[in-house]
């Protein structure tokens, strides 16, 4: 008799088992179900800021591949990444776009002006100051430059902290690009 009423706990508990991991890793397949988080896998937190060009932008109203970089003036690798990002730009114009967030709590908006025309900056420059909701801290960014790479679904498919080599940077731009 308890022979037959461990079989049967051990039944239904596989059965249990089962179904549940069936039912949330449907959930978990949906991209619109996801939790926002700023990790791969994860949707992109949504959020608005205004542009040097005085436009407000908004993440929730994409619908292609983007890559998000943090930046400042100040910041030596950013300096040295710029021309990059922005041949990569230039090469993928209208199959992805780019959000450059500069620090502006920890930066000058006329020095990320300055910086942006420098270096030829054609995408979005975005201005993260005390006035707005603090994406820096959303994305838990904590080092200059960290860049996002999000799929058309707005599902962060890779992250970088600091610079790669150019080769590397094109690599992800694709995955971006081509990733559902």
């Amino acid at each position: 008799m308890k022979k037959q009423i461990v079989i049967w706990a051990v039944i239904v508990f596989l059965v249990g088992l089962a179904i549940y991991q069936n039912t949330g890793s449907q959930g978990q397949s949906q991209p619109a179900d996801l939790e926002e988080l700023p990790q791969v896998g994860f949707r992109a937190p949504a959020f608005s800021l205004t542009g040097l060009d005085g436009t407000a932008y908004s993440l929730a109203d994409e619908s292609k591949p983007m890559v998000i970089n943090f930046w400042a003036s100040w910041c030596g690798p950013c300096e040295i990444e710029a021309p990059d990002l922005v041949k990569l730009y230039e090469k993928y114009e209208g199959k992805i776009e780019i959000y450059a967030v500069n620090a502006t709590t920890f930066d000058k908006e006329d020095k990320a002006r300055e910086f942006a025309e420098r270096h030829g900056f054609k995408f979005p420059v975005l201005l993260d100051d005390d006035r707005n909701n603090k994406v820096m801290d959303q994305y838990q960014v904590y080092a200059f430059p960290t860049t996002f790479f999000v799929n058309r679904d707005g599902v962060i498919v890779d992250k970088v902290l600091g610079i790669v080599e150019p080769d590397e940077l094109e690599k992800k731009f694709k995955r971006a690009i081509s990733s559902k």
